[in-house]
């Protein structure tokens, strides 16, 4: 795998009714997989849209939403709103699920991760 490439963790799909959670991360605890799971799906339940938590080349999370062009029942605004809100209320896990990708996908050093977090 590159290092260059994004990573989708996981995702829902507001059409197909359909969650997605990628396996290569099966060693995540099952209640953060479950509590992942419960915001992609509540979150597509309530905006509508496609909705993907994204690890970027760093090892930070990004989420995406977008919709059909066609979609009129999609919110733009409630989207922008309730990432802020996923950001606010889950960061210590948002920040966790960055040091997992980190250390046993990207293999970068355990030690020096400590030390940036104790620096902070």
């Amino acid at each position: 795998m590159s290092e260059k490439e994004r990573v989708v963790l996981c995702g829902a799909n507001a059409y197909e009714q359909k969650y997605y959670f990628n396996e290569k991360f099966k060693g995540i605890p099952q209640s953060i997989q479950d509590e992942l799971h419960i915001i992609c799906v509540l979150f597509t339940a309530e905006v509508g849209g496609i909705f993907t938590i994204v690890f970027e080349p760093d090892g930070t999370l990004a989420f995406e939403t977008n919709a059909a062009e066609d979609d009129i029942l999609y919110d733009e605004v409630s989207s922008g709103l309730l990432v802020g809100e996923i950001r606010r209320s889950r960061q210590e896990m948002l920040e966790s699920l960055s040091l997992y990708y980190r250390i046993f996908i990207l293999h970068e050093d355990v030690s020096e991760l400590l030390q940036e977090e104790g620096a902070k």
